[in-house]
């Protein structure tokens, strides 16, 4: 019987792979964020971490809305707060850097829009060492009445009202005004915003 030599390996499974757990899960101001956010939820809701927006949201009519997968796939939400019961999402958590007045980012601009449209209110905290309970407590009841009354605003427009951009031709979703005389109201914006500034004002 023929002897292996101490140089041939015994297993072709002795390479190890090139993998290696990364160094953090979450960063700082995410694990000071948490430490939070289960203060003020307790019991009354399940907290989950990195939720990738593919498995919270589907999309109507997926093969002729290729361009929508797309801004959804490989992003994620920084927290989900679910019912403890049914897992059912309830509201979403997302740090977002400071932004002058009246100014916004397209990407955080597009995960608002994005949790409106399919009713989910979302939290949107601005990185900090420590956070008052209050001011958490704030945040929550702004985006859940937020929530709420984009809901009624909503069901009182005619389904088939929703237009096309009038410079692109891609569809729209509806926003609210967030400074100037027109403050609160709604219109739709072109999805591709800022990149195409397609508007039409709801009347």
């Amino acid at each position: 019987m023929a002897q292996l030599s101490a140089e041939e390996p015994t297993d072709q499974h002795d390479e190890l792979l090139p993998y290696r757990l990364r160094e953090h899960f979450l960063t700082t101001p995410e694990i000071v964020l948490l430490r939070a956010l289960r203060e003020m939820a307790q019991e009354h809701y399940v907290i989950f971490a990195k939720v990738a927006l593919t498995d919270i949201f589907s999309i109507v009519r997926p093969n002729e809305n290729v361009h929508y997968f797309n801004k959804l796939f490989r992003k994620h939400v920084d927290f989900l707060l679910c019912a403890p019961q049914t897992l059912r999402p309830q509201i979403g958590v997302e740090l977002v850097r400071p932004v002058p007045p009246g100014g916004t980012r397209s990407a955080d601009q597009f995960m608002e829009d994005l949790f409106l449209t399919a009713g989910l209110p979302l939290v949107q905290v601005a990185p900090n060492d420590h956070y008052e309970m209050q001011e958490i407590v704030s945040l929550f009841y702004n985006a859940v009445r937020k929530a709420k009354q984009m809901e009624r605003r909503v069901a009182n427009l005619a389904l088939d009202s929703v237009p096309m951009c009038p410079i692109c031709g891609k569809m729209m979703v509806l926003r609210t005004h967030r400074s100037g005389p027109l403050l609160g109201q709604l219109y739709y914006g072109c999805i591709d915003n800022p990149t195409c500034a397609g508007r039409v004002e709801v009347r």
